[in-house]
């Protein structure tokens, strides 16, 4: 966090704003419990706070959580806002994209329309109408793989027309809805599976970028979980060393031995915008550093919305390319880690390792 102004701090304690409770916390040293910003217990004198921009942070100096407004966990959702999504939820195959507006949500969860959106966004880091979309291609993604026809699956997803689907095709499934549908028939993906200091490694690749990075004990189970994602894919084995794929697979290699740099390596996956949103902040997160889940919602602008962060980095196709190791949870604990949570640790311990030796080291000089 940046340097704090503690004059803006405590204006935003004695106004009790919402808006700042996740980058800030304030602890009464008479008497040791820390509070969110919003909290309504009476307001202390100001010479008695000290001002944290982490849960970890007070509670280090000593602090513990309040039992009113538990800055300690995450906030309950914005009952009007869950009003809202349900409502979406439940009738978006009924009514289509088209006739869920602003206004009619706005009608459903009790607020003006523009006070949803606000709210809506720092609740899951999408606008309504986004959600909308990330939920149709969900549904979209479902009746394909369960075997509907595409003419059904548009409607059921819905869509209004077969042309709109098609119009969001690429965005949302990186391939036309009937070849998602055959598995990805028609797709070509080139991939090399190499051995590594923490298991085997596979890099997947279309024509256009990597689309999957895994890491397994054997090349049986990624070449097994690669096919299941693109059962009607081909899919070609080949040699790094004489494919295109080489460089991108030594740089990624390069990386999880406790190199610093990937920039070369070029991504193609396709996912809803809250998921690239989450991404894109993971490979923010500088070499050798860790942030929290809620550190992660609260960068994207939807300091509520941990458990999404979360299910994003577990949904993370291209293992380390996008570095979903480097978030923890609050407490430090590693949290999950789809590949093993002892590859977490070396990794993590592999950048520390790394960042620490590279660091310019103090000279002593003896006076006399």
């Amino acid at each position: 966090m940046h340097p704090m102004d503690e004059s803006v701090a405590w204006k935003s304690v004695l106004n009790r704003d919402a808006s700042v409770d996740d980058r800030l916390l304030y602890g009464v040293t008479t008497t040791g419990i820390y509070c969110r910003p919003s909290c309504p217990s009476r307001r202390p004198k100001r010479d008695n706070v000290a001002f944290f921009s982490s849960v970890e942070a007070a509670e280090r100096a000593g602090f513990r959580a309040c039992q009113r407004c538990r800055p300690n966990r995450a906030k309950e959702p914005n009952p009007a806002v869950e009003r809202a999504r349900s409502y979406i939820d439940n009738h978006i195959a009924d009514l289509g994209e088209e006739r869920i507006t602003l206004d009619l949500l706005g009608e459903e969860s009790g607020m003006s329309p523009s006070h949803l959106q606000r709210k809506f966004k720092e609740s899951f880091g999408l606008t309504p109408a986004q959600y909308i979309r990330a939920r149709k291609s969900e549904r979209l993604k479902g009746e394909l793989k369960r075997g509907e026809t595409v003419s059904r699956a548009t409607f059921g997803a819905g869509y209004g027309s077969s042309s709109r689907v098609y119009e969001a095709a690429d965005a949302s499934l990186g391939m036309t809805p009937a070849t998602y549908r055959r598995g990805g028939l028609g797709m070509h993906i080139e991939y090399v599976v190499t051995p590594t200091s923490i298991g085997s490694l596979m890099v997947a690749a279309t024509e256009r970028g990597v689309c999957a990075v895994m890491l397994g004990d054997s090349a049986g189970f990624l070449e097994s979980a690669l096919s299941k994602e693109y059962p009607a894919a081909t899919r070609a084995r080949v040699n790094a060393a004489s494919s295109r794929l080489g460089g991108w697979v030594a740089e990624i290699v390069n990386g999880l031995e406790g190199g610093t740099t990937l920039a070369n390596v070029p991504i193609d996956v396709k996912a809803s915008a809250f998921r690239w949103k989450v991404w894109h902040e993971l490979q923010k997160i500088p070499f050798g550093e860790t942030r929290t889940y809620s550190e992660i919602a609260g960068a994207i602008g939807a300091p509520t919305a941990v458990r999404a962060v979360a299910s994003a980095c577990a949904k993370n196709p291209v293992a380390f390319v996008v570095p979903c190791h480097r978030v923890v949870r609050r407490t430090g604990e590693l949290g999950g880690y789809r590949w093993g949570i002892e590859r977490k640790r070396t990794l993590l311990d592999k950048e520390r390792t790394a960042r620490e030796s590279s660091e310019p080291k103090k000279i002593k000089t003896a006076r006399g």
